[in-house]
């Protein structure tokens, strides 16, 4: 795609709501150089017809049934680098960062209007980055902070550490599902592995050893209270 965008631009349409996709296919399709190679309500789905398709452009939901969009945006970059992922979310800007982090090439909310959606996909496949401005700034701003010392968890994935980092301020599961656009499921998964990877014997010593490396709210009871309707885990 370098030189500027293709003369006929293919996109994949990744989300798992059937009437949103008919209707961004519709939308884009009549554009005389835009072409809606195909559709996918899953990750995995997605990741198949990439391979068949090799879309320009591919736009994704960050909330799928099946994976993180983020996980997905980051398997694009592995087996389809020339595609260009462009989020198109329900989602507030709060899970920016790891999407631009794990490739995304612009960020916009569904309820953009309909011609944003059109200039951003003609933007990503021109090599061009898209993010509206309240994105744009949170951005800048994550990139500008000196953040505490992640290092200290090597193990762990981006989205792994962003978890954490909510751990340690005191978050629930449902709080950090609503804050992330997370799906209970997936929150208690991605909880599991942080434990894990960090061989903790429970949440409470994960939290604690979060705090120590500078994540959270340091000041706070380093004994966080478990949620009641969060037994175990």
């Amino acid at each position: 795609m370098s030189g500027g965008a293709p003369a006929s631009i293919d996109v994949l349409v990744v989300d798992d709501h059937p009437m949103f996709r008919l209707g961004v296919r519709t939308r884009l399709s009549a554009e005389p150089d835009i072409v809606v190679v195909g559709e996918a309500e899953t990750g995995a789905r997605a990741l198949e017809l990439v391979e068949r398709t090799a879309p320009d452009v591919v736009l994704v939901d960050l909330n799928l049934p099946d994976t993180d969009g983020v996980e997905l945006i980051r398997a694009l970059g592995v087996v389809a680098p020339r595609a260009a992922p462009l989020v198109l979310t329900m989602l507030s800007a709060d899970a920016v960062t790891a999407a631009v982090r794990a490739g995304a090439r612009g960020y916009l909310l569904k309820d953009a209007e309909p011609g944003r959606i059109v200039a951003a996909v003609r933007a990503v496949a021109a090599g061009d980055s898209v993010f509206g401005p309240q994105t744009a700034a949170r951005l800048l701003g994550s990139l500008d902070r000196t953040g505490p010392d992640r290092t200290a968890f090597p193990g762990l994935t981006e989205r792994e550490l962003e978890i954490l980092g909510l751990l340690a301020e005191g978050l629930d599961n449902s709080t950090i599902g609503r804050r992330m656009g997370l799906r209970p499921k997936t929150v208690r998964n991605y909880v599991s592995n942080v434990i894990g990877k960090l061989q903790a014997a429970d949440r409470a010593e994960a939290v604690l050893r979060a705090r120590r490396a500078g994540l959270g709210d340091t000041g706070s009871d380093l004994r966080p209270t478990r949620s009641p309707i969060e037994p175990g885990r």
